[in-house]
């Protein structure tokens, strides 16, 4: 099924980001930069793919952002365009402020 790459509105993004709320400091960290960096251009495919890793668990999320571990080895179903290029723009350095 191919999934429209509209953009996403205002209550569709505050609840993701309520949803994505986790346990772990760190995890918390990666997404938190990830929505200021691309909250306000987020895609309806994008959003299913940050779905699909907020279903993991904090230590597995975490081992993902770290590259200890891959999505093939947690889940192969997770192995997904819409997954990766969410976890690739996850894995993107801070901007630099100078």
């Amino acid at each position: 099924m191919q999934v429209p790459d509209e953009f996403v509105d205002e209550r569709v993004l505050s609840k993701l980001r309520w949803r994505c709320r986790r346990g772990l400091l760190e995890n918390d960290i990666f997404i938190e930069r990830f929505f200021k960096k691309f909250g306000a251009s987020l895609t309806v495919k994008q959003v299913q793919g940050l779905n699909a890793l907020m279903d993991l668990s904090d230590a597995d999320l975490l081992d993902l952002h770290l590259g200890r571990k891959t999505l093939l080895q947690l889940d192969a179903s997770l192995e997904r365009e819409e997954v990766c290029e969410v976890l690739s723009m996850l894995k993107e350095p801070p901007e630099r402020s100078i």
